[in-house]
């Protein structure tokens, strides 16, 4: 059976001076740091297949900080960005509020707290992983038919469709604390495959000194 890996990259540190949970939200681009992480991200890739890694498939959320952090990685790598719908970002009901913590004093919000393990406020956790895995097997697919076994492919989107998609790999609960996501700015959480079968979860921080003085939300 063929080898195949898809690399989930998350996106760079976005501009957001107001702490807005941004979401789905449009026009809200990376930041200087944000753009210096997404070209990490392309030195790494770039070192990888210099290595020899068949990186032959880049594909990104259509929000704009995940193509601006798939664009350094297409042009290191020579390939097109491939608009992916699937692995954006989950709906949130606290989309485009900032000062989470204060909003959730407000009874108006309540209902939509009332169930932390699917979550109640947004996307369940498991549409999300349906469809994560949905375009990872569809891009993991294009990928092989462009180089062969061992082929693989990027795909940049958002921290928490990442981290519970890593989480159903691993086969642990998709509730968790959001404080807890070990799904960095820029990090990359590796799937592995021989044929259909999952056969390893990686997880790397190519900006790891970075994130120190990056400004971080959990569900942005």
């Amino acid at each position: 059976m063929p080898l195949a890996t898809v690399h989930l990259l998350r996106h760079g540190e976005v501009h957001n001076p107001d702490k807005v949970l941004y979401g789905r939200l449009p026009e809200f681009h990376l930041s200087d740091l944000g753009r210096t992480m997404a070209q990490r991200a392309a030195e790494h890739f770039t070192a990888r297949r210099d290595a020899g890694a068949k990186i032959v498939l880049l594909a990104a959320s259509p929000l704009d900080r995940a193509q601006e952090t798939a664009a350094p990685t297409a042009a290191a790598l020579g390939l097109e960005i491939v608009t992916e719908p699937r692995i954006i970002e989950a709906t949130n009901h606290f989309e485009g509020l900032s000062r989470i913590g204060s909003q959730l004093k407000r009874p108006r919000h309540w209902p939509y707290l009332v169930n932390p393990l699917r979550p109640s406020w947004g996307e369940s956790y498991s549409a999300q992983v349906e469809r994560m895995m949905e375009a990872v097997r569809t891009q993991r697919d294009a990928a092989l038919e462009i180089g062969g076994p061992g082929a693989e492919a990027v795909l940049v989107g958002h921290q928490l469709p990442i981290w519970v998609t890593r989480r159903a790999a691993e086969g642990k609960p998709l509730w968790h604390d959001p404080r807890r996501r070990e799904c960095t700015l820029t990090s990359v959480t590796s799937l592995v495959f021989e044929g259909n079968r999952l056969v390893d979860v990686r997880y790397e921080e190519p900006s790891a000194d970075l994130l120190a003085g990056a400004a971080n939300i959990p569900g942005a």
